[in-house]
C-alpha cells in the first residue's frame, strides 16, 4: 500500500460522544451482535444437521446465513471496540480493509437474494424439472460467481481508493469506513473513484434487483392461474420471507448510500439497519414462519436430549 505521509489514522464519529450513552449502545449493539452470531450459527448447524433440509432452498438460506455472520462481523467489533474508548481511531490501510469487505460481504448478498428469487422462481413456475434444473453443481457454482462479482466489484473500487492521499481534515461522521465517508477526506482528485462508485452501485445492485422484480413478475404471473387459492397461498408463503428479506436489505442498504455523508442520524439509522439489523433478523425471518425448519429444530432438540439421556443412564 502507498505510505499516507499526512495522516495515518481516521477517527470514526459516528453514534455518540456522550459517556453515558456510549455505555448503554456498547451493552444495545453487544446483544444485536450477539443474538447475530447465535442466531446465523444455529441455522447454519439446524440446515447441515437434517437431512429434510438438503435442498436448493436450504443450501441459499445456509449460504446467507454464512454472509450474515461475516458482514455483522466486518464493522461490530470495531463499532464496540470504539464504544469503549476515548480514542476513536483506525489506521488509515484498516479502514480501506474494512470498506474491501463491506463492499464483498453486502455485493454477495446481493447476488445471493437474486439467485434465491430465481430459486423460488423455478420452484414455483416448473415444480416437476425444479429437481433437475436446480442441481448441486448449478447451486454451488450460483454462490461461487455471487462472491466472484462482489470481489471484483470491491476490487475495483478500493484498489484506486489506494493510492489517495488523506490530510487535514481526518474526521469519519459514521461508525465504519465507508468509500462515500472517505472520498470528502481525500486532497486527491476523487471523480474518478466517484464515477466507479456510481457506476459499480448501479450496475451491481440495481442489477441484481431487476434481477429480483424480474423473478417475482413471473411468479405472480403463474401463480395468478392457479385455480385453488389454498393452493395460491402456499406459492406466496414460501416467498414472504424472501420478499422480507430484500425489503430490508435493498431498503435499507440504497437509502443509507443516497443519503449525504453528512453523519444524520436518519443516516446513522439506516446504515445500522443495513449492517447489523438486518443480520440479526433474517435468522427470524427465515425460521418462524418456516415449518420446515421449527420442524428440524424440534427434531435435533430430540436427538440432543436423547442423547443426554442415555449418556446419564450409561453412567
Amino acid at each position: 500500500m502507498k505510505n499516507y505521509s499526512s495522516i495515518s489514522e481516521f477517527v470514526l464519529l459516528g453514534l455518540s460522544t456522550d459517556p453515558y450513552i456510549e455505555a448503554i449502545l456498547f451493552v444495545l449493539f453487544l446483544l444485536i451482535y450477539f443474538l447475530t452470531l447465535t442466531g446465523n450459527f444455529l441455522m447454519l448447524l439446524v440446515i447441515t444437521a437434517d437431512s429434510h433440509l438438503h435442498t436448493p432452498m436450504y443450501f441459499f438460506l445456509k449460504q446467507l446465513s454464512f454472509l450474515d455472520l461475516c458482514h455483522a462481523s466486518v464493522t461490530a467489533p470495531k463499532m464496540l471496540e470504539n464504544l469503549l474508548s476515548e480514542r476513536k481511531t483506525i489506521f488509515v490501510e484498516s479502514c480501506l480493509a474494512q470498506a474491501f469487505f463491506v463492499f464483498v460481504t453486502g455485493g454477495t448478498e446481493a447476488c445471493l437474494l437474486a439467485v434465491m428469487a430465481y430459486d423460488r422462481y423455478v420452484a414455483i413456475s416448473f415444480p416437476l424439472l425444479y429437481g433437475h434444473v436446480m442441481n448441486n453443481q448449478l447451486c454451488v457454482g450460483l454462490v461461487w460467481v455471487s462472491w466472484g462479482l462482489a470481489f471484483v466489484d470491491a476490487l475495483i473500487n478500493i484498489l484506486p481508493a489506494v493510492n489517495l492521499d488523506f490530510c487535514e481534515d481526518k474526521t469519519i461522521p459514521h461508525f465504519s469506513c465507508e468509500l462515500s465517508s472517505l472520498f470528502p477526506l481525500s486532497c486527491s482528485d476523487t471523480s474518478t473513484n466517484f464515477t466507479l462508485l456510481l457506476c459499480s452501485s448501479v450496475f451491481h445492485f440495481f442489477g441484481t434487483l431487476v434481477m429480483i422484480v424480474s423473478s417475482y413478475c413471473h411468479i405472480v404471473s403463474t401463480v395468478v392461474k392457479v385455480s385453488s387459492t389454498m393452493g395460491r397461498s402456499k406459492a406466496f408463503s414460501t416467498c414472504s420471507s424472501h420478499l422480507t428479506s430484500v425489503i430490508l436489505f435493498y431498503g435499507s442498504g440504497f437509502i443509507s448510500y443516497l443519503l449525504p455523508t453528512s453523519g444524520s442520524p436518519l443516516e446513522i439509522i439506516f446504515s445500522l439497519q443495513y449492517s447489523m439489523i438486518t443480520p440479526m433478523l433474517n435468522p427470524l425471518i427465515y425460521s418462524l414462519k418456516n415449518k420446515e425448519v421449527k420442524a428440524a429444530v424440534r427434531r435435533m432438540l430430540r436427538k440432543i436430549l436423547l442423547s443426554s439421556h442415555v449418556a446419564d443412564t450409561k453412567s
